[in-house]
């Protein structure tokens, strides 16, 4: 989601995702992290394009997805806002953007194997940007599982976005559907302010963007304050894994994306606006925190996975335009040997990917955008041509 002041873009993305970047003087991409050896910037094998379909139709605002246990896909949906007003209850987000208006339309579904949705738990939080910037939709950013047990985490909740009676929040949704509150993600973050917040783009309750399971805790990214923290979902407690804004400084870097492997946390990032090409990174954490530069030359990263050869995939949400554009999302694998390939290109806003149990990749298109009612989508790319086959042998 695009909205623009005198001097800022606001990208709000949600799986419940709102970003924010600050539009910066600088017109060349600079990374404010001292890295170690980084994947080539561009260093290209080729393009290929493989067989793309569309696996599930008639969603709202697709966001994070993963496979649950019973081999069925999961969607967390940022739903279709609402017109609830919280204004003069408690800060606000500020005009144009703000203020929001939220309602309980947020939804997570579950897509059988031959593409067929149905509901998992609905009536969650949603909210939408002002009118005058698009009534664009956030709402559960992602979904995720330990075991059997699915957990999600909101990004449209909280008073700041029109929803006064559940906060950001991890939760746990149980087999009937119903929900509780895990963590409270909003009073975490009210109480434990990062270095560097931007007064001008703050988001009080915060926009969670992706989160992910690492043996019996979960982690989850926030663009907007740009830290990761940890989640135990027994406890409740949180706790901050890393702080972007105080390696970023002034330089707006907005981790959105983020999987685990090898031991380290790979995080991409979306970059301020206006967008300029290249200038968005991966990155790779290690579990105490420290931060270096793994891979440069990217755009607007919303999406990573490595699939089972060790190759990384990266969803980008817009290439060749200075803002959020449809069809110019792409997506790009990083080989072992460091040489890159292009595997979709064309793609439709699109907020997140996974790989599934057929190892091939599953996309949320149409992630973000206005309370259209069954836009969104999820597509399906298949790995399996012969080409590919050759390219895990030699790999």
């Amino acid at each position: 989601m695009i909205h623009v002041r005198s001097r800022i873009a606001v990208f709000t993305l949600s799986l419940a995702l709102v970003i924010v970047a600050c539009e910066k003087d600088a017109t060349t991409p600079t990374d404010p992290v001292n890295a170690g050896p980084a994947v080539p910037l561009a260093k290209f094998s080729g393009s290929k394009t493989y067989p793309v379909s569309v696996f599930a139709t008639d969603l709202n605002n697709p966001r994070g997805l993963k496979f649950g246990t019973d081999g069925y896909l999961y969607v967390a949906e940022a739903g279709l806002g609402g017109m609830i007003s919280t204004r003069g209850q408690c800060d606000s987000v500020v005009a144009p953007i703000g203020p929001y208006t939220g309602g309980m339309t947020g939804r997570i579904s579950r897509i059988s194997h031959s593409g067929e949705r149905s509901t998992v738990a609905d009536n969650l939080p949603s909210s939408q940007t002002s009118a005058a910037s698009g009534s664009l939709v956030s709402g559960v950013a992602d979904v995720e599982f330990i075991g059997h047990q699915l957990y999600a985490i909101l990004a449209g909740a909280g008073c700041s976005h029109g929803v006064s009676g559940v906060p950001n929040a991890v939760i746990k949704v149980k087999g009937n559907g119903t929900w509780s509150v895990v963590a409270d993600l909003s009073a975490f973050q009210m109480t434990h302010h990062v270095a560097n917040p931007d007064p001008d783009d703050f988001e009080p309750d915060g926009t969670w963007y992706s989160m992910i399971r690492v043996e019996d805790d979960l982690f989850a990214v926030e663009p907007n304050h740009q830290e990761i923290d940890r989640i135990s979902p027994t406890s409740g407690s949180i706790h901050r894994l890393v702080d972007f804004s105080a390696y970023g400084g002034t330089s707006w870097i907005g981790p959105t994306a983020m999987v685990y492997h090898s031991r380290s946390f790979y995080v991409g990032n979306l970059a301020p606006f206006p967008i300029v090409e290249g200038s968005s990174s991966v990155y790779r954490v290690s579990r105490n925190g420290q931060i270096n530069v793994w891979a440069k030359g990217f755009t607007t990263i919303l999406g990573l996975e490595f699939d089972k050869k060790g190759r990384l995939y990266v969803l980008e949400n817009t290439t060749g335009n200075p803002f959020p554009t449809p069809g110019t999302g792409t997506i790009l694998r990083i080989n072992k040997s460091g040489t890159r390939d292009t595997i979709a290109t064309h793609l439709f806003l699109p907020t997140a990917l996974t790989i599934g149990p057929d190892r091939n990749l599953y996309v949320s298109n149409k992630g973000f955008g206005p309370p259209i009612p069954g836009f969104g989508e999820v597509l399906k790319i298949d790995l399996h041509d012969s080409a590919d086959r050759d390219d895990e042998d030699d790999d």
